[in-house]
């Protein structure tokens, strides 16, 4: 296998990371107005992924910075056209972030609700953009070539919000807010547990149905191609893993609940990046104009350097968020709250 296929993989491989574990972070902050029935409720949701939470976000800085590395012409084209959608998801996890550490200094009720929205829609808005930015790189943008090299995008902001790319928001938001809502029931006792459990059946029925559609659709838009059959099989193992993770949270266990959304998340975007390949951006302006992996892709060289330092540095980084997960591991209840917590 070519190190240029190898590194569409790892990059691959780096998103999946992040939308499966930052998944969830996202998917707590989304249940705050829903869960949280007092400022005790919400302390416990947040503590939920409190010790976690900016670990997870470290995979998409590695994903960033590998794509930059691996495929710069990738890079350049996507971040220079969906500038304003990408700053927008920006500003969403700066002010999430910022609010999970400000939230608690006890300024009184409204500075504290204030921050309990910057959560809430800092955790909303990125799912959705990320989900129609995928949903466009599979449907095509308009993009072509020029002469000096490289590749110009010639939408803009709304040219992503067609049909297509908001049905992929819309399931990549219902997609992480039930992923949420299994790991708030697998991380607490007690009635948010219980409420967890009973909204999850609720919008894991949503999930199903919107996701079937986003998957059927993009089957049938790459009909014929060379990767169909991948496609079909990762959009049904997804299918099958969504339905198995509703069963397991109906029946009480969350354990495998978390893990069957995790398959679900992980071989949806498999789908997509098989959508993908052997491209990297598919134009609407024609075949001739699309972003292959070969063309956009950096020299052997560095390839080869940067193949040796993920092998090294990737299973201490693994080894380490392992442990980090296995410490933090105990259920939470709001008996462990201070009385004086804000």
């Amino acid at each position: 296998m070519e190190l240029t296929t190898v590194w569409f993989l790892i990059v691959g491989v780096l998103l999946i990371g992040y939308f499966v574990l930052d998944g969830f972070d996202f998917g707590v902050g989304i249940s705050l107005p829903f869960l949280g029935k007092d400022d005790t409720d919400r302390r416990v949701l947040i503590n939920t992924i409190g010790p976690v939470w900016d670990l997870n976000e470290t995979w998409l800085i590695v994903a960033g910075a590998s794509l930059f590395a691996a495929f710069p012409e990738w890079y350049a084209t996507m971040f220079s056209g969906f500038y304003l959608a990408l700053l927008l998801i920006l500003v969403a996890l700066i002010l999430r972030g910022v609010s999970f550490e400000y939230r608690h200094q006890g300024k009184g009720q409204k500075w504290t609700r204030w921050f309990d929205q910057f959560i809430f829609w800092g955790s909303v808005l990125p799912p959705v953009l990320w989900g129609v930015a995928f949903a466009n790189l599979v449907q095509g943008v308009p993009i072509r070539t020029v002469e000096t090299g490289g590749w110009i995008y010639e939408g803009t902001l709304l040219t992503l919000l067609n049909p297509y790319g908001l049905l992929g928001g819309i399931c990549m938001l219902l997609l992480v807010f039930n992923h949420g809502l299994v790991f708030v029931s697998l991380k607490t006792v007690g009635e948010i547990r219980d409420r967890a459990r009973a909204l999850a059946k609720k919008v894991g029925i949503a999930t199903i149905v919107v996701g079937a559609a986003f998957l059927v659709w993009t089957i049938i838009m790459h009909m014929g191609s060379d990767t169909i059959l991948l496609i079909v099989v990762c959009a049904a193992i997804a299918a099958v893993a969504l339905i198995a993770a509703w069963v397991a949270n109906a029946a009480g266990r969350e354990g495998w609940a978390f893990a069957g959304n995790a398959v679900a998340i992980a071989f949806a975007l498999l789908a997509i990046f098989m959508a993908l390949f052997p491209n990297l951006m598919h134009s609407s302006l024609g075949a001739a104009e699309s972003m292959s992996i070969e063309g956009a892709a950096s020299s052997q060289k560095t390839l080869e350097l940067m193949t040796w330092v993920a092998a090294i540095c990737l299973p201490l980084v693994l080894a380490y968020q392992a442990w980090t997960y296995w410490i933090f591991r105990k259920r939470l209840s709001r008996e462990m709250i201070p009385a004086a917590a804000h």
